[in-house]
């Protein structure tokens, strides 16, 4: 099977509240995440709640382009 045709891929998550909001000014981070995604059963972006360690909370982190 060639590598472009592989039906699981990785994605990266970032955390939506702490784009959006700017929330912390003293620390300047965004949490990320990486995992894998079945491209045939989910073809849409993916969304779950993880934990985001500069918002202390959890937070709903959504997939991003590369």
């Amino acid at each position: 099977m060639a590598k472009g045709k592989d039906v699981r891929i990785r994605v990266i998550l970032e955390c939506k509240s702490c784009v959006r909001n700017d929330i912390n000014k003293k620390s300047s981070g965004i949490s990320r995440y990486i995992t894998q995604k079945n491209r045939h059963n989910t073809p849409s972006r993916l969304e779950l709640r993880k934990f985001c360690p500069y918002c202390y909370k959890h937070t709903l982190h959504v997939e991003i382009k590369k």
